[in-house]
C-alpha cells in the first residue's frame, strides 16, 4: 500500500477518489505532490478494480490554487525545462488514461491547478470555483500544458486574453467558454460527478478507452485522427464487449460489459 503525504485515496465501488490534501497551502502543487499524482495514476492504469477517477481538492476554498512559488523561485533556464517536462508528462498520463477522469473543481483552480483540471476528461465546477492562468504575474507562462489545453478548450482569442492578463474567470464564465462541462451548487458537486461517472462506467470499458485515444488523436500532429478512429473501431469490433452489447440490444436486455 503506497503512502501519500499530500494525497488522499479512497476506492468506492470501483470509483477512485483522489483528493489533493494540502489545505494549509490551498492545495498548491509542489514537486512531491506532482510525483504522488504520477504514482497514483500509475496505480489507476494497473489496477483492474479501478474503473474511473474523481479528482478534487481538500477543503471548501480550493481545488488546487497554483504551484509552490517557493520552489518555482529557485528555477533557472536549465532546470526550468525539466520542471515543465516532468509536469507535462504527469498531466499527459491523466489526459491519456483509458479510464474516465472527472475533475470536481470545488474552489480556486489557478495555474497548475487549472492545468490539472484541464488534463482531466471532464470538469464539473461548484458555483464558487474560479479558474485562471496567472503565471504572467510571475514573469512566467503556464508550463504543465496550459498553453495548449486552454487553447483547445476555450479557443485562441480567449486563451490569449486569459494568459496575457492573468485574470480569473468565474465558474459560470468557464462553462460558457467550454472550460467546464457543468456548474453546480457546492452541495451538488460530488453527486453530479458521481452521476456522470456511474453512467460512464456502465458502458463498455474498451470503447470508453478508445474514445479517449481518438479524441486526443485530433490534437496530436503525429496522429491521423480518422485512421486512429478506424483502427479503434476495428479493435472494438473484435471485443467481447461488442458481442455482448449487440446481443443485449437485439435481445432487449441490459448489457453486462466485462472490459474484454
Amino acid at each position: 500500500m503506497t503512502h501519500y503525504n499530500n494525497l488522499l485515496l479512497e476506492n468506492k465501488g470501483g470509483i477512485l477518489f483522489i483528493t489533493v490534501n494540502r489545505p494549509n497551502k490551498m492545495n498548491a502543487l509542489n514537486i512531491e505532490t506532482v510525483k504522488e499524482i504520477n504514482t497514483a495514476f500509475q496505480g489507476v492504469y494497473d489496477d483492474s478494480e479501478v474503473r474511473g477517477v474523481i479528482l478534487t481538492g481538500s477543503g471548501e476554498k480550493a481545488f488546487v490554487a497554483g504551484a509552490d512559488i517557493a520552489e518555482i523561485a529557485e528555477l533557472n533556464e536549465v532546470n526550468g525545462r525539466r520542471f515543465a517536462e516532468r509536469g507535462q508528462d504527469v498531466f499527459s498520463m491523466i489526459e491519456e488514461c483509458p479510464k474516465p477522469v472527472i475533475a470536481a473543481v470545488n474552489g480556486f483552480a489557478l495555474g497548475g491547478g487549472c492545468e490539472l483540471a484541464m488534463a482531466c476528461h471532464i470538469r464539473v465546477a461548484s458555483e464558487n470555483a474560479r479558474f485562471g492562468q496567472p503565471e504572467v504575474n510571475l514573469g512566467l507562462i503556464p508550463g504543465y500544458g496550459g498553453t495548449q489545453r486552454l487553447t483547445q478548450l476555450v479557443g485562441k482569442g480567449k486563451a490569449m486574453e486569459m494568459m496575457m492578463t492573468g485574470d480569473m474567470i468565474s465558474a459560470a464564465e468557464a462553462c460558457e467558454f467550454g472550460l467546464v462541462n457543468h456548474v453546480t451548487q457546492s452541495v451538488d458537486l460530488m453527486p453530479k460527478c458521481l452521476e456522470i461517472m456511474e453512467k460512464i462506467i456502465s458502458k463498455a470499458p474498451i470503447a470508453v478507452g478508445m474514445i479517449v485515444d481518438c479524441v486526443n488523436a485530433w490534437y496530436d500532429k503525429e496522429e491521423h485522427g480518422y485512421q486512429t478512429e478506424a483502427n479503434s473501431f476495428s479493435r472494438c469490433c473484435g471485443s467481447e464487449d461488442f458481442k455482448e452489447g449487440t446481443a443485449a440490444f437485439l435481445e432487449k436486455r441490459k448489457p453486462e460489459f466485462k472490459g474484454e
